[in-house]
């Protein structure tokens, strides 16, 4: 199924908020919020925040109580063509890699999934960092913990699916390689900070970061766009 445009939930953020200045496209990195599941929760927050023109063009809602959003639904914040602040790469990053400091978001286009991250189990339940607990149909268990965890937050199947249409409509716009690269996603990549095409995640410019973690059913999805 083709991304179907005209159900993307609009929910502008202010021009204080990003950079309305139309740049090339060369990446794509997929983020998760750390958050609750909605979208529009999520961008509205960008726009009353203190931090400064941090954010994403786009979220993806997810499964929750939320009344505002569905599952799957993407919420855009501002165009694609235009850019705002969202891998926080310091320069001793580059300099671990030997490489020159880029300014790389102007180029890279943000997805971020409403998922609350790593979970910790507690006598037979899940918690999410505020303590929270998440239902246990919602928890993915990996077989390899990833960055000291074990259990995520799951990405619902319209989630995912909203994900691959995303990545599929920007490759025909931007004409932005898909290929499946295992050690791109998941650590540090040298391809990343060099600015080079393709698809990442937060991991890929921070060692400090979980987003988004190597679910398998994402990673299927990745490797089906090639």
């Amino acid at each position: 199924m083709k991304l179907d445009t005209s159900k993307i939930k609009q929910v502008p953020l202010r021009e204080s908020q990003y950079i309305k200045e139309a740049t090339e496209k060369k990446q794509i990195v997929l983020h998760h919020t750390a958050g609750n599941s909605s979208g529009i929760g999520t961008i509205r927050m960008w726009d009353t925040d203190d931090r400064g023109r941090i954010a994403t063009c786009v979220t993806i809602s997810g499964k929750g109580q939320s009344k505002d959003t569905y599952d799957g639904e993407i919420c855009q914040a501002f165009s694609s063509k235009h850019w705002g602040y969202h891998l926080g790469i310091k320069p001793d990053v580059f300099k671990s890699k030997g490489l020159p400091y880029r300014s790389l978001d102007k180029h890279a286009i943000g997805i971020e999934i409403c998922n609350w991250g790593p979970l910790d189990r507690v006598n037979g339940k899940f918690y999410n960092y505020v303590d929270r607990e998440v239902p246990a149909d919602q928890v993915t268990e990996l077989e390899i913990p990833y960055k000291g965890h074990k259990f995520y937050h799951r990405y619902t199947d319209a989630q995912i699916e909203s994900t691959r249409q995303l990545l599929v409509y920007w490759n025909e716009t931007y004409g932005i390689d898909l290929t499946y690269r295992h050690d791109d996603l998941w650590t540090v990549s040298t391809r990343a900070l060099q600015g080079e095409p393709g698809v990442y995640t937060h991991n890929s410019y921070r060692k400090d970061k979980s987003d988004i973690y190597p679910c398998p059913r994402m990673i299927a999805m990745l490797k089906s766009l090639q």
